[in-house]
C-alpha cells in the first residue's frame, strides 16, 4: 500500500484501508475505487491523505479530446485566449462597488457581533441588515449575487465572511423560494448570525491545515450550542436563535446537536442547512481549494438529498445550476465549453457545448464540469 495526498489521488484509485471520519464512522470502505465524487468527500471531512493499493499511471488523453481534433483544439485555443466570465465580472464597476460593500459589511458585522460576544452589548437586529441588503441593490439581481459572490472566491476565508455569504444566500434563495419580503429578510438575519458560536471556540483549530484530532473536532462542533448560548437572552427573533443551534441538523435526523428532524426543524435552518453546506464547499479553504459549484452540487446528490428539506434543495439546486447556463467552463478532460442546457433531476451533469459537439453529461459519466470560467 502507499499513503498519498488527498489532492494527489485519481479516480480509479483502490483504498488500501477503511477511511475514517473524526467519529469513527467509515467514511470510505477499504477496497473501494475512488470516484471524483469520493475524492471531493475526502476533501470535505479534510482527510489530508488515504492509503491505496496503488498509484495508477498518468492516463492518455480521452478519446474526442482536444488532443485529438485539430478543430477541437482551435476552438479551445480561441476560448482559452479570452477573458473568462467572471474575469469580466471582476472588471466592471458594479464588481468594484458590490466588493466594497461586502468588505464593509463584513467589518460592520465583526464589529457589531465582537462588542455583543465580547462586551455583551445589545445589538440592533435592524443594523445588521444594512449592508447585506445594500449588496442585493448593488448587484441587481439575483443572478448577480451569484456571480458576485463566485467572483469573489479565495478573497476571504473568515467566520464573518462565511456568515456575509450565507446571509446573501439566504436571501437569494428565499427569493426563488417565493417567500415573502419580510421572510427574505428573516432569512438574511439568520445567515448573518447562525455560525455566531465559531467565535467561542479556538482560533487555531478553526484554522488549522491539517486533520483535526478527535477532540477538536468534538469542540468545533460545539459551535452550534455557542451560538445558541450568545444569543439566547438577546433581543433577536426566535427564527435567528433556532438557526443557530440547529444549521446542521438534518431533515433526516442525521445531524447534530439536538438530532432532530423534519418539520420540527425551523424553516430558516432548514435553509441555512443548505446554503450553509454549498457556501462552504465552494469557498476556500486553508486545507484545500474552492469546488466548483458543479462538484458541490454533485456532492449534494451523491450524498443525500433526503437529508434536506426536499422543496428548499430541489429549488436550490435547479436555480443555482441554472445562473450558470450560457458560462463557460472546463472538462474533466481538459475541453472547454458553454453550458447550454440542464438535466432535470441531475443539475450537476448538464449538456455542454465544445466546438461543434454537444455532450450530455448525464450520458457520458466519465466527464464531469471541473471549473467554471
Amino acid at each position: 500500500m502507499t499513503k498519498i495526498q488527498t489532492s494527489k489521488l485519481k479516480p480509479g484509485m483502490i483504498v488500501g484501508s477503511d477511511v475514517l471520519n473524526y467519529d469513527n464512522k467509515t467514511i470510505i470502505a477499504k477496497g473501494t475505487k475512488l470516484s471524483q465524487t469520493l475524492i471531493t468527500r475526502l476533501e470535505l471531512y479534510g482527510i489530508l491523505s488515504i492509503y491505496v493499493e496503488e498509484e495508477l499511471p498518468e492516463s492518455a488523453p480521452a478519446s474526442g479530446a482536444q488532443e485529438s481534433s485539430p478543430a477541437g483544439s482551435a476552438g479551445a485555443a480561441s476560448e482559452e485566449s479570452e477573458a473568462s466570465h467572471f474575469e469580466k465580472i471582476r472588471e466592471t464597476e458594479m464588481f468594484r462597488e458590490f466588493q466594497a460593500a461586502y468588505e464593509e459589511g463584513r467589518k460592520s458585522l465583526e464589529f457589531h457581533v465582537s462588542e455583543m460576544v465580547d462586551k455583551n452589548v445589545e445589538v440592533d437586529p435592524i443594523t445588521l441588515l444594512e449592508k447585506p441588503l445594500d449588496m442585493i441593490s448593488k448587484a441587481g439581481s439575483r443572478v448577480s449575487v451569484i456571480d458576485m459572490l463566485h467572483a469573489m472566491r479565495g478573497f476571504d476565508d473568515s467566520t464573518f465572511a462565511h456568515c456575509m455569504n450565507v446571509s446573501l444566500l439566504n436571501y437569494v434563495v428565499a427569493g426563488w423560494l417565493r417567500w415573502n419580503k419580510a421572510d427574505q429578510e428573516m432569512a438574511m438575519m439568520c445567515g448573518i448570525l447562525f455560525d455566531i458560536g465559531k467565535l467561542k471556540v479556538p482560533r487555531d483549530i478553526l484554522n488549522k491545515p491539517s486533520a483535526l484530532t478527535p477532540d477538536e473536532m468534538k469542540e468545533v462542533r460545539r459551535h452550534a450550542e455557542y451560538g445558541y448560548q450568545i444569543l439566547r437572552d438577546k433581543n433577536f427573533p426566535d427564527h435567528v436563535k433556532s438557526t443557530a443551534i440547529m444549521h446542521h441538523e438534518r431533515y433526516d435526523g442525521s445531524g447534530y446537536p439536538l438530532k432532530v428532524s423534519g418539520d420540527r426543524l425551523d424553516v430558516f435552518a432548514r435553509l441555512t442547512a443548505v446554503t450553509d453546506v454549498y457556501d462552504a464547499m465552494t469557498s476556500a479553504r486553508v486545507y484545500r481549494a474552492p469546488i466548483c459549484p458543479f462538484r458541490a452540487v454533485e456532492v449534494f446528490e451523491d450524498e443525500g438529498l433526503e437529508k434536506y428539506d426536499p422543496d428548499i434543495i430541489m429549488t436550490f439546486l435547479k436555480n443555482v445550476t441554472y445562473t450558470y447556463i450560457q458560462n463557460s467552463c472546463r472538462l474533466s478532460d481538459g475541453r472547454d465549453g458553454i453550458i447550454i442546457m440542464q438535466n432535470p433531476g441531475e443539475y450537476s451533469r448538464p449538456v455542454v457545448k465544445c466546438g461543434n459537439e454537444f455532450i450530455d453529461l448525464n450520458k457520458h459519466r466519465e466527464l464531469r464540469i471541473e471549473e467554471l470560467r
